[in-house]
């Protein structure tokens, strides 16, 4: 399984418009199928936006890949009321807002 973590700043009274945004897309479009989305969560912490995507192949590559697909777009001009880059000044395509992984432990 792969996982990718999107970092993100967020307005605080936020949660629920944005879990609809998600929700609606999940059920309704191909998009997660298309990049290979097989679980989504979405945290607040804060003002700090988390958005953990789990799926059978490499997330980062087929959120690029996927960027301009009319459903995509839609997600992220409906977000960007309540979801700004944690760091504009670095931010210039999707990959730049996740996270890299530095530790991980299984049980065996």
């Amino acid at each position: 399984m792969y996982r990718s973590l999107i970092v993100a700043r967020m307005l605080p009274d936020a949660a629920e418009p944005i879990a609809g945004i998600f929700g609606e897309s999940d059920r309704n479009s191909d998009l997660p199928a298309l990049i290979g989305v097989r679980a989504r969560s979405l945290f607040q912490f804060g003002g700090v936006y988390l958005h953990l995507i789990e799926g059978d192949r490499p997330v980062e590559v087929n959120v690029t890949d996927h960027r301009n697909h009319p459903e995509f777009q839609r997600i992220s001009k409906a977000l960007s009321p309540y979801v700004s880059a944690y760091d504009p000044e670095t931010w210039r395509e999707p990959k730049d807002a996740m996270a890299t992984e530095f530790y991980r432990w299984e049980r065996p």
